[in-house]
């Protein structure tokens, strides 16, 4: 099966976290899954890194390639037709990151693997949680 992973659970699944439910971990695990990433979700680890909240030796971009090594996944699209819809959705916030994310799993028509709750409430979305 395919799946979009959201920011804070690709980073729960590289430092082990165990917030990530069961369902998540095993979305995540099964060999059989094919993972997408959302390039908002590389610039958001960028920012995190930048900022110190993500531990990282070495830059950014070193950082994800190590972490891209540990956790295989695709590169989604960022199309236009992925911002558009990112204006449209209902989201009940306005968290751009979170938007274009949630854009991007509606757009590729896969289930997003999040806890965020205010993303599991979208009705537009199918999510892992």
């Amino acid at each position: 099966m395919k799946f979009l992973l959201d920011t804070h659970a690709w980073l729960w699944f590289l430092a082990g976290d165990r917030r990530l439910s069961r369902k998540q971990r095993q979305a995540m695990e099964d060999p059989a899954s094919i993972l997408f990433l959302s390039p908002i979700s590389l610039w958001e680890t960028c920012l995190l890194v930048e900022h110190g909240r993500v531990p990282a030796a070495g830059t950014a971009g070193q950082w994800i390639e190590r972490a891209r090594q540990v956790l295989p996944v695709r590169e989604a699209p960022l199309t236009f037709a992925i911002a558009a819809l990112a204006r449209e959705i209902d989201v009940p916030h306005q968290d751009p990151a979170d938007r274009f994310i949630a854009a991007t799993a509606i757009e590729m028509k896969l289930p997003l693997v999040t806890s965020d709750v205010r993303l599991i409430g979208c009705e537009a979305l199918k999510c892992i949680s």
